[in-house]
C-alpha cells in the first residue's frame, strides 16, 4: 500500500493538490478524474488559489448521484462551485436530466471512455473511500463490481435505495496514477484493513503506474 501520511485535513488538501499541479504542469493535455466529497472540495479550493494555466486539462467525475445536476447533492454541483466554475476548467459531466439512469450512464460512458484510452492523454484519478470500503459508487454487493469492462454503468445501491452512475474499475484503472483522499478517524478501520489486505471495492482499484493513498494522522490511526 504505497501511502503518504501528514498531519491534518489541511496538509492533505495542500498535498494532494501538489500533486495535481504536478502533474498539470507536466503534460500537454490531462485528463482529471474528480471524486464528490468534503476531502475533495478541500483540495479544490487550494487548486483555486494556485496560478496555473488550465487550458490543457479536462475534468470529469468518477460517479454522480441520480439527482438533478443543480441538486447540492450532485457531486457535479460541488466541481462546479469548488473548482471549475472558478478556474474555467473544461468540465465532462452526466446528464441526470431526462431519460434512464443506464441510458445517460451509457452516454456519458462514450465521451470519457475515448478520452480514457487516449495513449496521448496523461490522465489522473482522485478518488475518497467509505466506511463500508466502497469508491466511487462501487459499493459492495452491487452489480457494478461485476462488470470487468471499461465503461460507465448504471449500478442500483439497495443500502441507500438509490442509482448511482460509477465509472467501472476497469475504466479507472486506465489512469496512470489513482490518488486516494482520505481522512478522519471514521476511516481508520477500513484504511487498517485494507492494508492488512481485505478484500474491498476501493483495494481492488489499479493504476498504469500508481495508486497513492493521501492520509491525514487520523485516518492513518490503525496503520
Amino acid at each position: 500500500m504505497d501511502t503518504i501520511i501528514v498531519p491534518t485535513p489541511d496538509a492533505l488538501a495542500i498535498e494532494a493538490a501538489s500533486m495535481v499541479m504536478a502533474e498539470v504542469a507536466g503534460a500537454q493535455r490531462l485528463l482529471l478524474g474528480l471524486a464528490g466529497g468534503s476531502t475533495p472540495k478541500a483540495t479544490h479550493e487550494v487548486l483555486c488559489a494556485q496560478r496555473a494555466d488550465w487550458s490543457g486539462v479536462i475534468a470529469w467525475i468518477a460517479d454522480e448521484r441520480w439527482v438533478s445536476p443543480d441538486s447540492p447533492e450532485a457531486n457535479q454541483h460541488m466541481v462546479r462551485t469548488s473548482l471549475t466554475d472558478e478556474t474555467g476548467i473544461t468540465f465532462l459531466a452526466p446528464d441526470t436530466t431526462a431519460g434512464v439512469p443506464a441510458a445517460a450512464a451509457n452516454d456519458y460512458g462514450d465521451v470519457i471512455v475515448p478520452l480514457m484510452t487516449d495513449a496521448s492523454t496523461r490522465k489522473v484519478v482522485m478518488l475518497g473511500i467509505g466506511t463500508d470500503g466502497h469508491t466511487a459508487s462501487l459499493f459492495p454487493g452491487t452489480r457494478a463490481l461485476g462488470v470487468t469492462s471499461v465503461g460507465y454503468v448504471a449500478n442500483f445501491v439497495p443500502q441507500l435505495d438509490t442509482w448511482r452512475l460509477t465509472a467501472t474499475a476497469a475504466l479507472i484503472g486506465l489512469a496512470d496514477v489513482v490518488m486516494f483522499l482520505v481522512s478522519g478517524t471514521s476511516k481508520a478501520p477500513i484504511i487498517a484493513e485494507i492494508a492488512s489486505g481485505s478484500d474491498h471495492p476501493a483495494a481492488a482499484i489499479t493504476a498504469v503506474e500508481r495508486v497513492v493513498w493521501l492520509l491525514d494522522e487520523a485516518a492513518a490511526a490503525d496503520l
